[in-house]
């Protein structure tokens, strides 16, 4: 899910827990509260206290929006997360890796090649491979309950330099200077889990997702007017063997690297779409299959790697 990803926003700084509200007399209506996370709650709500792997999983749409034409529906969406929380050095990190592909509307496959309806020109589709999606995570986000729901509201406005911009070979596949993009969250679990301090994880847990940014590099709309918006809604579930059979059979025959969370915190920059198109360059134009294949890397938590491990909750 990531330019950047589901969890890049969260690594704000620490505040403290507020205390509950008061239960309402019955028959009344319980008043909405508001109040800050902290990184405590943040890691189970996210995560799992105990370093566990979370698998998170979503579906969504992709809509371009051009100035003076009807918005159109270009893509329907389906990803997955596979993640893990650690804590160094005292303060708690998040690693993970996500996958996410972009289906034809009309038959729910992935797209191999799309025609760009503005060109007329068929084109190889780069799919989400994030390899490695890493950030440092704090408490202070605001946490709204109502109803005994607590949702999570986490917006990542997103301003850097493009850096397909800087190097003569992807220079065209650039759609200016700078990448601009805005990612807007949602994860929603029940408020008496997020806070209860027995727990290392909610037992449920579930997402929305929007994003509003530029054209992806692999249309080839360059500095074409426009736009993309992107919804998608989704959930924790218990392990792969429960995500949708596309993405099973995607992780069992084609990249089994995503069917495990780094077991550190890898001395290795994010991976973003524009990075790995980047780095992809030469497979793209050659009209290859996406993501490539990816296989587990037995080196990746070796000595260049910064040590973690699970937090150690105090005894209840």
């Amino acid at each position: 899910m990531r330019a950047a990803t589901l969890l890049l926003g969260l690594a704000i700084a620490s505040a403290c827990r507020s205390p509950a509200p008061a239960r309402p007399a019955d028959g009344a209506v319980a008043p909405a509260t508001e109040r800050v996370v902290s990184a405590e709650e943040l890691v189970r709500t996210r995560c799992d206290l105990d370093g566990r792997q979370v698998v998170t999983t979503w579906a969504g749409a992709v809509y371009a929006v051009v100035p003076g034409e009807p918005v159109r529906h270009v893509f329907d969406t389906l990803g997955m997360n596979v993640a893990r929380c650690l804590e160094h050095r005292g303060r708690w990190h998040l690693t993970s890796r996500e996958l996410m592909y972009y289906l034809a509307p009309e038959t729910g496959r992935p797209l191999e090649r799309w025609r760009n309806p503005w060109t007329d020109e068929h084109v190889a589709v780069v799919h989400v491979a994030n390899r490695l999606v890493q950030a440092p995570l704090g408490g202070g986000s605001p946490l709204h309950v109502v109803d005994g729901l607590a949702t999570l509201i986490v917006d990542v406005p997103l301003f850097y330099p493009d850096p397909l911009a800087a190097e003569l070979a992807t220079r065209p596949f650039s759609v200016g200077d700078n990448y601009q993009a805005i990612e807007l969250f949602a994860l929603q679990a029940p408020a008496a889990a997020v806070s209860n301090a027995d727990l290392s994880s909610v037992p449920t847990l579930t997402l929305s997702w929007h994003r509003e940014g530029p054209w992806l590099p692999w249309m080839k709309q360059g500095a074409r007017p426009g736009r993309l918006l992107y919804r998608a809604h989704g959930r924790k579930v218990a392990s792969v063997q429960m995500l949708d059979p596309l993405l099973q059979r995607e992780l069992r025959e084609r990249v089994p690297l995503f069917l495990d969370a780094p077991r550190c915190v890898v001395a290795d920059r994010n991976e973003t779409s524009w990075t790995y198109f980047a780095r992809n360059l030469p497979a793209y134009l050659a009209g290859a299959r996406f993501p490539l294949p990816a296989a587990p890397d037995p080196t990746e938590c070796g000595a260049s790697a910064t040590s973690g491990r699970g937090g150690q909750r105090s005894q209840r």
